[in-house]
C-alpha cells in the first residue's frame, strides 16, 4: 500500500517553520509574548494611567482583488501595507489609537519568498501606524488555492477612553467637511478596476494601481491630541467601499445631509482615466471610489482653520463641503 503523508497531499510544515522564522526576524516580539505558545498577549497596563475609562476597538478587513494585481506583477512588498491600511485607518474614525495587530494568510502552496516580502509591507505599515504585530496565522491550502494564489485578512485593536468617542451624533447643520488627500485607489473597487483595463493596462498603470494605501493614523492622532482641536472635531469616516455615497454618509444621524463640491480638489488622474476608457458614470465612481479623498473630518465651523492647518502638516487637505438640514444624504455638486 503506497503511504500517503501531509507533504504528498500539498502541506509542507517544513517550508511553514522556515516562513515563521523569517517573519521573526522581520518582526521583534516582546518579553510577554514570546511566553505564549497558543495565543498572543498583550500588556494594557501602562496605558491604564493614560485612559480614565478605556475602551477597546475591534476592526478587521482584507484588501480585496487588488491582491489579485499584486500576484499577477509579482510585486508583493507594498499589499501588506495595505492590509494594516484598511484596518487602523478604521479604527481612528472612532477616535482610537491602534495598539496591536494580527494577520491571516492563506496560500495554495507556502512560497517563504513571496510571503516575507508580504510581511515587510504589514512591518511598514505598522510602523506607520504606531502599532505592532501580536500575531497570525499562516495556512497552506492545497485545493482551496492555486498554487500561486494568497488571500490576506487583517485583525486590528485600538483604545479611546469612553468620553473621547467619536461617533458623529455631535454633528449638526453648518458643520465643515474637510477631506485628507489618498494616496489613489487604495484598496476599493478593484474588480472593477479589473474589468475595465486589459493585462496591458494592469502592467502600464501598475505604479498608480498597486500604490499602498495611504494610512492615517499619525494624522488623524496628531489631531486629536490637541484639546481646541479635538472638541472640534465631530466625525471622521474612512472612504473605502462605498464611497461618498456610503461610507461618508455613514456618521450622519438622520436627517442630515452631506453637499459636497467636487472641484474642491483634483481628482488623481488614474481615476480619469479608468472612467473614460470604461464608460463610467459619474454617480458610479463616487460610489465605487475614493476619487482622491481617503478620509474625511467634520468640524465645527469656527475651527476649521485649526483642523486643516492640523492636518496639512501630514497630507494635503482641503475643505470639500458642508453637512445640511435634507433628507438625501449626500449631495455632489
Amino acid at each position: 500500500m503506497k503511504k500517503i503523508t501531509y507533504k504528498k497531499s500539498g502541506v509542507n510544515i517544513n517550508k511553514a517553520d522556515e516562513f515563521v522564522k523569517g517573519v521573526k526576524n522581520i518582526f521583534t516580539q516582546s518579553k510577554i509574548n514570546k511566553a505564549a505558545a497558543f495565543g498572543s498577549l498583550f500588556d494594557l497596563q501602562p496605558f491604564t494611567k493614560k485612559y480614565k475609562n478605556p475602551i477597546l476597538v475591534s476592526s478587521t478587513d482584507g484588501v480585496g482583488t487588488k491582491l489579485l494585481l499584486a500576484q499577477s506583477l509579482n510585486i508583493h512588498n507594498t499589499i501588506g501595507v495595505d492590509l494594516v491600511a484598511m484596518n487602523v485607518n478604521d479604527l481612528i474614525c472612532l477616535g482610537a489609537r491602534p495598539l496591536f495587530f494580527l494577520d491571516y494568510i492563506a496560500c495554495g502552496k507556502l512560497n517563504p519568498r513571496v510571503l516575507l516580502k508580504v510581511a515587510e509591507g504589514i512591518k511598514e505599515g505598522l510602523t506607520q501606524s504606531n502599532s505592532s504585530l501580536l500575531g497570525g496565522e499562516t495556512a497552506e491550502m492545497p485545493g482551496m488555492y492555486k498554487k500561486n494564489e494568497y488571500d490576506l485578512a487583517g485583525f486590528s485593536v485600538g483604545i479611546v477612553d469612553k468620553n473621547r468617542i467619536i461617533d458623529g451624533t455631535k454633528i449638526k447643520p453648518g458643520d465643515i467637511i474637510i477631506g485628507l488627500e489618498s494616496s489613489g485607489l487604495h484598496s476599493n473597487g478593484y474588480s472593477l478596476v479589473r474589468k475595465v483595463f486589459s493585462s496591458r493596462d494592469i502592467k502600464k498603470y501598475s505604479k498608480e494601481l498597486l500604490e499602498p494605501t495611504r494610512i492615517y493614523v499619525k494624522a488623524i492622532m496628531s489631531l486629536l491630541s490637541k484639546e481646541d482641536s479635538y472638541s472640534a472635531v465631530k466625525g471622521i469616516a474612512h472612504i473605502t467601499g462605498g464611497a461618498f455615497y456610503s461610507k461618508a454618509t455613514k456618521i450622519l444621524s438622520k436627517g442630515l445631509g452631506m453637499v459636497i463640491n467636487k472641484k474642491s480638489w483634483d481628482v488623481p488622474s488614474i481615476f480619469k482615466i479608468m472612467q473614460e476608457k470604461g464608460g463610467i458614470t459619474e454617480k458610479e465612481m463616487y460610489t465605487v471610489f475614493n476619487m482622491g479623498i481617503g478620509m474625511i473630518v467634520v468640524g465645527d465651523k469656527t475651527n476649521t482653520d485649526k483642523i486643516v492647518n492640523n492636518l496639512n502638516k501630514s497630507y494635503k487637505t482641503h475643505i470639500i463641503g458642508e453637512v445640511v438640514k435634507s433628507n438625501k444624504k449626500m449631495c455632489l455638486v
